[in-house]
């Protein structure tokens, strides 16, 4: 009988790829989710059986296997019958961890820019000759528009030792996004871990900038002994990282240089088609792991110089009727929207720029509420349509709305336009109004990337 996997309310980008992972190791793949999306839509095309809602008739003791989001209920009919079965029940975190720890494990946290880094970090895997997965929370093309990569190579080199490094690991690298919510990296145990910043998120769960810290502190020791914490030492919250323990290796990065084993080396030329600042500090960091571990250099900067983005991260998604640029991105925290929208701006100059965002949670939103007033100075104009539910509490949501929202923050030129239906024709309006001349972004985590299906295009 063939081996099956039931996935329970987890059409995040990120499950998806874990979904693929077991695919390809031949499992008959389940899964069921509150929403449909576009997404749904193409993993039910690779061959996954997926519902809408929930149904426990579904589920027997033929399954092995069943991962779900913390997100859903204790009393969901799926997660309680599956207890009741005793089939084994982890937490995406958990069964990624058992599917990584026992490989070449790159991990990837931070704030923000964990899936920039993830990517180019995989890009260079495949442009090498190691073996190697990779598991993204975006959407690579080099992938087949798919969020999940796997090869065997024979051609793959040895793992270099550390100075007390363990002997006959296994040979496949696996690079990974290691989210910080609720402490769930704290699954992975990796060889090289990455920090790109370090910046107060999930309220919902942490108390404070602090407690937030002391999670990354915890996940210092999970790092195998005599390897390596990649750490941006331009940030300050990621300082007080600084030499906790004795028996890894840190290597510092800054905008210039970076230091490994108390020595200062320069970054060569790296020269990338984005040209934004952000983008290149994580194309540093990148450039680091591989030479760490015997990738040539001419692969590396080659790899980093066509680079063109992924799916959801500054994304050119196609012109408009009106020749207008439509644009996509997943930002939803306050400082990447500002950097997102800075480096827009700075780029295009002559053009109007009109963003469509999404605040990604109540309880973030209401967090974070102060930090958003600023973060908009750089479109011209500012259209919420909704706040995208997850995880919310009803006292949450009584406390905050897009219209409270939108009259909070400082901007000349901003519309609270209830739901997609009535954005999509204020955006209409907007694209024709400013024929060739406007950028259009589709900006936060949630659904508001559906739009991008509904905004006439000439396809050009």
């Amino acid at each position: 009988m063939s081996k099956k996997i039931y996935l329970i309310w987890i059409g995040g980008i990120w499950i998806s790829a874990i979904a693929r992972y077991y695919l390809e190791s031949w499992y008959k793949v389940y899964w069921s989710d509150k929403t449909d999306s576009e997404l749904i839509k193409k993993m039910i095309s690779e061959w996954m059986d997926i519902i809408i809602w929930e149904d426990s008739y579904r589920l027997d003791n033929n399954f092995e296997l069943v991962v779900y989001t913390e997100a859903i209920p204790n009393e969901q009919e799926e997660l309680v019958k599956a207890k009741k079965l005793w089939i084994q029940v982890l937490t995406y975190p958990q069964a990624l961890g058992n599917i990584a720890n026992d490989k070449k494990l790159i991990t990837i946290a931070g704030t923000h820019g964990k899936s920039t880094t993830t990517s180019l970090t995989s890009l260079i895997l495949k442009n090498s000759d190691k073996n190697f997965t990779s598991v993204v929370w975006t959407l690579l093309k080099e992938f087949d528009w798919k969020n999940f990569f796997h090869r065997k190579s024979p051609q793959s080199q040895p793992f270099p030792q550390g100075e007390k490094g363990e002997e006959n690991i296994n040979d496949e690298y696996f690079a990974i996004e290691a989210c910080e919510y609720k402490r769930s990296f704290l699954a992975y145990t990796p060889y090289i871990w990455i920090i790109v910043n370090i910046e107060i998120d999930h309220l919902d769960y942490y108390k404070d900038l602090e407690d937030y810290i002391s999670a990354y502190k915890s996940y210092l020791n999970n790092i195998k002994s005599w390897w390596y914490a990649i750490i941006n030492w331009e940030d300050k919250n990621c300082q007080q990282l600084n030499w906790l323990r004795k028996d890894i290796k840190y290597i510092e990065v800054y905008n210039d240089y970076y230091i490994l084993n108390g020595q200062q080396k320069l970054y060569p030329k790296i020269d990338m088609t984005i040209p934004w600042n952000h983008i290149l500090f994580d194309a540093k960091i990148s450039y680091i792991i591989w030479t760490i571990i015997w990738v040539k250099e001419d692969n590396i900067l080659k790899t980093l110089s066509v680079y063109n983005g992924v799916w959801r991260r500054m994304e050119g998604i196609w012109y408009t009727v009106h020749n207008n640029l439509l644009m996509s991105d997943y930002w939803h925290h306050p400082t990447e929207i500002s950097l997102t929208l800075e480096s827009i701006k700075k780029s295009n100059l002559d053009k109007k720029i009109l963003t469509i965002f999404q605040p990604h949670q109540y309880n973030r939103t209401l967090e974070l509420l102060n930090c958003f007033i600023d973060s908009f100075k750089n479109t011209d104009i500012l259209i919420i349509p909704n706040i995208y539910e997850s995880r919310d509490s009803l006292e949450d949501k009584s406390k905050i709305n897009s219209e409270k929202l939108i009259w909070l923050i400082n901007h000349p030129n901003k519309y609270d336009w209830k739901w997609f239906k009535n954005t999509l024709k204020l955006i209409e309006k907007f694209d024709e109004k400013y024929k060739n001349n406007l950028i259009i972004i589709l900006l936060g985590a949630g659904n508001v990337d559906d739009l991008r299906f509904k905004i006439k295009t000439t396809l050009k």
